[in-house]
């Protein structure tokens, strides 16, 4: 199920989009757009813009790779013939979730080019926090991380993409809000805490374990 969903990513044009676009926009805000996270305005050797943005954009850029992961099977009957495979619903799900999660991760990679590049413009040269960098883009990883199993929970609940987004778009606003920034912003200070990863952990698992049991309850009526 991972390496189906991998390659009906890179298959289509979605994998190129989402991860474009993001990257684009991210380019966009740190070296042309004037403003507070444009690296050469502010005058210091630091990507802080980088790590700021990226939940934002996350949360727009998650649902809209997890809108689909459901839909299109359940409305075109696929779905019912997944599930006569000889395949447990948790590795289905866990297949579908790590596929879209390794699409973020491999967005992610290209964002070490804003960091070599400013640690080598830096005076003297890389003279870069290294630590809150690393600490920033764990945090980065385990948000994407939960936001993706966020998403796939709102992705049980409707057949229709455009319902899929909205509801998780909005449900990774409000969780990361109340939650989730505190400790995605004590991760960016480059102090790892466990308590800080656990929730993070704790928050995706609750959501994929539940997206397994909707599903389920879903599909058998």
């Amino acid at each position: 199920m991972y390496k189906k969903e991998l390659r009906y990513y890179f298959s289509t044009p979605i994998a190129y989009i989402v991860i474009g676009l993001y990257l684009l926009a991210i380019s966009l805000f740190l070296w042309v757009i004037p403003g507070q996270w444009n690296i050469i305005d502010s005058g210091y050797a630091q990507v802080d813009g980088l790590f700021q943005l990226s939940p934002w954009l996350f949360m727009l850029l998650c649902p809209a790779l997890t809108m689909r992961l459901l839909s299109e099977e359940r409305q075109s009957g696929i779905w019912d013939l997944i599930r006569t495979k000889p395949i447990s619903l948790s590795r289905i799900m866990l297949g579908k979730y790590f596929a879209a999660w390794t699409l973020v991760l491999i967005g992610l990679l290209p964002c070490f080019v804003h960091y070599f590049v400013v640690a080598y413009m830096a005076e003297p040269m890389g003279n870069l926090d290294s630590g809150a960098f690393m600490g920033s883009f764990i945090g980065l990883i385990l948000l994407s991380g939960t936001f993706m199993a966020v998403g796939l929970l709102c992705a049980t609940f409707s057949k229709s993409q455009i319902v899929c987004f909205i509801a998780g778009a909005l449900a990774c606003f409000i969780l990361y809000w109340v939650l989730l920034q505190d400790h995605y912003s004590a991760l960016s200070r480059g102090v790892i805490d466990l308590r800080d990863v656990a929730v993070f952990v704790s928050v995706a698992v609750v959501a994929i374990v539940l997206s397994i049991v909707v599903i389920d309850k879903l599909t058998r009526k």
